[in-house]
């Protein structure tokens, strides 16, 4: 038998249970994550996340949503896995640079002492053209109108290194669906022909022009308390449709996010995200012997 140790965490509810595989790893981190996320007979939580050895940059994220389908970025889970990573002495660095598979991201945190209170994430420029998203359509896709389960919904697509339908409502019934009716109207969209990778879906009411409101849906994993790329997403869709400013708080089930879109200097047309990093326990689970395999 193996014990794998682990970290529960989230970001504004949106949890993960982070495994830090510098030295060994698990060998299947697919099938792991979904025995590990149940939220009856495992863990629970919206994914497995690994702290990994990077070549690139001071330390790799490795990520697979509930379902087991491999994860290209997020925003919630970078901020917290940069948290581990730093308490635990594995990257010292503050700002400390993550490779995902959505490229390379910085952190910065916010420090009192060596523990972590909060986390800035240079999420990088969204990318804004159809077929790079990955959606069947060229150009923007800004207020585009699509046929979803016998209705047409006004949608805008971006992607913060992994695809967001971003769909602005005029009222808060959204935000009164029951979890049922929630499901399955985020599954019409996820599935839609329209996405050929599948889709996260946020669907956000303006309440002001500094203020937006979110429900979100993520591929793989369901309805989450939070999504850091969808709020990305949501402030880019938001200020293209003009819907706000540039910058916003993002209130999610979970909690807020601050994101900026910047407009000019060194960093322009790039976003940035704040939010907490939160521990919440640490365990360990029994594995076969051939579970967990060394890191090369």
């Amino acid at each position: 038998m193996a014990t794998l140790e682990f970290t529960k965490m989230h970001g504004c509810g949106n949890d993960y249970v982070y495994v830090v595989a510098m030295r060994a790893r698990p060998a299947d981190p697919s099938a792991l994550s979904v025995r590990l996320s149940d939220r009856h007979f495992g863990v629970g939580g919206d994914g497995l996340i690994m702290l990994a050895p990077s070549n690139n940059a001071d330390i790799r994220m490795e990520m697979y949503n509930a379902d087991g389908s491999r994860g290209d970025m997020c925003g919630n889970g970078i901020r917290c896995l940069a948290r581990l990573a730093f308490e635990r002495g594995l990257v010292r660095a503050n700002p400390m640079v993550v490779e995902t598979d959505a490229g390379l991201k910085t952190v910065a945190l916010r420090l009192e002492g060596r523990r972590v209170i909060s986390a800035t994430v240079d999420m990088g420029a969204p990318i804004l053209e159809g077929r790079d998203i990955s959606v069947n359509a060229d150009g923007r896709i800004i207020d585009y109108p699509l046929e979803v389960a016998g209705r047409r919904e006004s949608i805008t697509a971006v992607s913060m290194g992994n695809p967001h339908c971003v769909v602005f409502v005029g009222d808060d019934g959204v935000f009164k669906l029951q979890d049922r009716d929630f499901a399955a109207l985020g599954r019409e969209f996820e599935h839609h022909p329209f996405f050929p990778r599948r889709v996260n879906t946020e669907f956000i009411l303006a309440t002001s022009r500094h203020h937006l409101k979110m429900r979100v849906w993520e591929r793989g994993s369901g309805e989450t308390w939070a999504c850091g790329t969808g709020a990305c997403a949501a402030l880019v869709a938001a200020v293209l449709t003009n819907h706000c400013e540039r910058t916003a708080m993002v209130e999610l089930r979970g909690g807020n996010l601050e994101i900026e879109w910047r407009a000019e200097g060194a960093d322009a047309n790039h976003v940035f995200m704040t939010g907490n990093a939160v521990e919440v326990f640490n365990g360990a689970v029994e594995l076969g012997a051939d579970e967990m395999i060394p890191v090369k």
